[in-house]
């Protein structure tokens, strides 16, 4: 719409137009002018031979009539005694003069008619300079009235500009001479009607080019807000379907064919809406089986404490009360990796990635396993490429976890004296982490349902409770979370023999401007 507000707004900025028509206005006249005055210096003259010439006043009033025709101009012939002696004007009927008026323009429609009627309202104060002088009729007029007829009587031609009811008036004044003799003055005067006309049929079509245009922006506008609002509408409706409704998943249009801004957002409003029935699914199952996880050390626990009080045996009740509390202990471990878990999803989300040095990690969690004791005897190796930092971007404290649980579920499967090999290389774009152990490795039907939430396969020698089962499934959240996966595989030597399990870890690696090289810890 701005373009054609700023059009119509032209309708009152043609200044330079009217200067420009107004000077070929006075052109026009002057030209017209001499036409007349060499006529009269020609056919109008008395020529004695012995006096100075004068002008006919018959034969000038004739001239005057014949050359300047009463529509739009008026000539008027002045002597240089500066009475009026003629007027194109004035018809002379029974020696009484008769004074002749322009006709107004015909009617031209009503579209017309209105818009010239408002036209004239709003700019009727503004096509006149309010500088210019005010024309005055005068039944008797003489030149000195005017001033650019007084200019030609002294041999000059001249012009002027007035004003006469809020229109131009328009005049240029010629001398009659012949033989260099001045014999009078003719000034030929119009109105600016003509000029105004033009302007108005300037403003008329600019006018009209802005309300042709308008209809067309008004009828598009409507055209193109069905197909634009109607889908809109419906996505709101079936976003406000989603955020009221108590059942299971309204559907939100699928409008992804239109190819365009309202079909991707459709495309998205579908995809958080499955992923926010993902996440309730998601929330729904966790609530479930923290139930039934935290329902069997508490049933263990009531049955234990309703016992003890029953039984006097000594050696019973210590019994009881040691199940007690590995009850107490078990609930402690379950309700701490809960609330981990339950936290993940926003610490994740809160937290700054960085520049988290793969290999580097790798050395320190090794030598905190090896200087406290926690390998229990199992000899941990590390093999990588050299000069390679095996840079990824994450949450370093999170990364860390994941190897801290790989290893110490290692730890937990190796028997005695047995090798944890860690390996970390680059594939490409990735950064892989293998963690191998001497294990018994792990049923060929389980290598993913061990990294379900709550699932416990634990040595048979291991006590029962020690593990809430979390450990691998936080370990792969954390994993997606940073784009990458996290595998488990059994490792087989040439007859088929299962040697232990191997869990990878793969992450994307690193922009090499975004590392920051650190000095290289020792190996060991």
């Amino acid at each position: 719409m701005v373009a054609p507000v700023l059009l119509v707004g032209g309708l009152f900025y043609l200044d330079r137009y009217k200067n420009e028509l107004i000077a070929n206005e006075l052109e026009s006249l002057r030209i017209r002018a001499e036409m007349v005055g060499a006529a009269l210096g020609e056919g109008a003259v008395i020529d004695s031979g012995f006096a100075l010439a004068e002008l006919s006043p018959q034969l000038a009033r004739q001239l005057v009539r014949r050359l300047a025709p009463p529509a739009r101009v008026r000539a008027r012939l002045f002597r240089p005694q500066g009475d009026e002696l003629a007027d194109s004007r004035l018809l002379l009927s029974a020696n009484t003069p008769i004074q002749v008026e322009d006709l107004p323009d015909p009617d031209r429609g009503w579209f017309v008619t209105v818009f010239r009627r408002i036209y004239d309202f709003v700019t009727g104060s503004h096509l006149v300079d309010d500088h210019l002088p005010v024309y005055r009729e005068r039944s008797r007029p003489r030149a000195s009235d005017y001033s650019e007829v007084t200019q030609a009587l002294a041999g000059d031609p001249a012009w002027a500009i007035r004003t006469r009811n809020h229109h131009l008036l328009l005049s240029t004044a010629v001398p009659v001479q012949r033989y260099k003799q001045v014999l009078g003055a003719v000034m030929v005067s119009s109105s600016g009607d003509d000029i105004a006309q033009s302007l108005f049929k300037v403003r008329l079509t600019i006018f009209q080019a802005f309300a042709f245009a308008l209809i067309i922006t008004i009828t598009l506008s409507l055209y193109l807000a069905g197909p634009i609002a109607r889908p809109i509408r419906r996505l709101a409706a079936a976003a406000e379907r989603v955020r009221r409704g108590h059942g299971r998943r309204p559907s939100i249009p699928d409008l992804s064919r239109r190819r365009d801004e309202i079909g991707e957002l459709s495309a998205a409003l579908r995809d958080m809406t499955e992923a926010l029935w993902q996440r309730m699914d998601a929330i729904e199952s966790f609530a479930a089986d923290v139930s039934h996880e935290l329902k069997n050390p508490l049933t263990s626990l009531r049955s234990a404490v309703e016992t003890v009080s029953r039984v006097t045996d000594p050696n019973q009740q210590r019994k009881l009360m040691a199940i007690i509390q590995d009850d107490v202990g078990r609930l402690d471990r379950l309700i701490s990796d809960i609330s981990d878990a339950s936290r993940l999803d926003a610490e994740l989300s809160r937290a700054e990635a960085e520049p988290v040095q793969m290999l580097a990690m790798l050395d320190a969690l090794v030598a905190v396993y090896r200087d406290t004791g926690a390998a229990h005897g199992v000899t941990i190796l590390v093999e990588s490429v050299a000069d390679d930092p095996l840079a990824v971007v994450g949450i370093e404290s999170r990364l860390a976890q994941i190897l801290r649980n790989l290893i110490s579920n290692a730890l937990s499967f190796s028997p005695p004296n047995a090798t944890l090999m860690l390996k970390a290389w680059r594939d490409g774009l990735w950064v892989s982490v293998s963690v191998s152990d001497e294990g018994p490795g792990i049923p060929d039907n389980k290598l993913d349902a061990i990294f379900d939430r709550f699932y416990s396969e634990r040595p048979k020698d291991e006590k029962f409770g020690t593990h809430s089962g979390l450990g691998l499934s936080i370990s792969k959240q954390i994993a997606e979370a940073h784009g990458g996966t996290l595998k488990a595989a059994n490792r087989h030597d040439s007859n088929g023999t299962v040697l232990g399990a191997c869990f990878t870890l793969r992450l994307p690696a690193a922009v090499p401007a975004a590392i920051a090289p650190p000095p290289k810890p020792p190996r060991r």
